[in-house]
């Protein structure tokens, strides 16, 4: 039978094999992002061009001419919003005339060209952005009282354990179809800015390390939501037999 502290978190099997490993991958994946960000939003471009300004020049080259660009509040917020046709850039990249700012503006308007184009891993996100987002509010949710009830002596795969796991499957399955799509943005991003002259072969270098870096938390994201989602089936006995204690 599932122990108290099992319900309320405290499963040192949990701590041991989920949740130190995790945080060393997530926060070294970060701190990788700052480090790489931190450098080369110290180096301004030979151009002179701003982000929005590259981002701007990138999507009427390929040809996207009904997306606006702006400016949003708080660091390294830049996102595309495929439903809005918004890109927006975070003050430091919408103005800064950096190599980083560059290539995180860049690599948004990579997701600008892909809505425009289609792109199915892109559409298929879009799709999975609401599953994913139930399973990541009510997953954990729903394990908590699945497992205080398996303490109360119900199985532990009940109907609520089951909804838990199916929520973190979601989480799971979106992580995964998101890699692709964020590849795919930065490869894009790579591509166009030595390709139309923004940046030099050798900054597009810098531009290149800030953004493998941040591809570097999707996958880290990727792993941690996969490994939970194991941890949980191992748990609950879905795979690997029964492990009722």
């Amino acid at each position: 039978m599932a122990t108290l502290g099992f319900f309320i978190g405290l499963d040192p099997h949990y701590l041991i094999f989920v949740g130190l490993p995790l945080l060393v991958i997530t926060v070294g994946a970060q701190l990788m992002v700052k480090a790489a960000y931190s450098k080369w939003s110290r180096v301004a471009n030979t151009k002179g061009i701003t982000g929005a300004e590259a981002a701007y020049v990138i999507l009427r080259s390929a040809g996207v001419n009904d997306v606006k660009i702006e400016q949003v509040d708080g660091f390294l917020s830049d996102h595309y919003s495929p439903s809005e046709k918004v890109l927006r850039l975070s003050p430091e990249n919408y103005q800064g005339h950096s190599i980083a700012a560059v290539g995180v503006a860049a690599h948004e308007a990579g997701h600008a060209i892909q809505h425009a184009n289609h792109y199915a891993p892109l559409v298929l996100r879009n799709v999975a952005v609401p599953a994913a987002g139930i399973g990541s509010h009510l997953g954990y949710f729903a394990l908590m009282i699945g497992v205080f009830m398996s303490y109360q002596g119900a199985p532990a795969l009940n109907t609520f354990t089951l909804l838990g796991v199916i929520g973190l499957a979601a989480v799971a399955l979106f992580q995964i179809v998101n890699l692709p799509v964020e590849f795919d943005a930065s490869r894009r991003a790579l591509q166009y800015l030595p390709e139309i002259g923004i940046l030099s072969q050798e900054e597009n270098a810098g531009a290149r390390s800030v953004l493998t870096a941040a591809a570097l938390t999707y996958v880290a994201g990727t792993i941690a939501a996969i490994w939970t989602l194991l941890y949980w089936l191992l748990r609950l006995g879905v795979i690997g037999g029964s492990r009722d204690d």
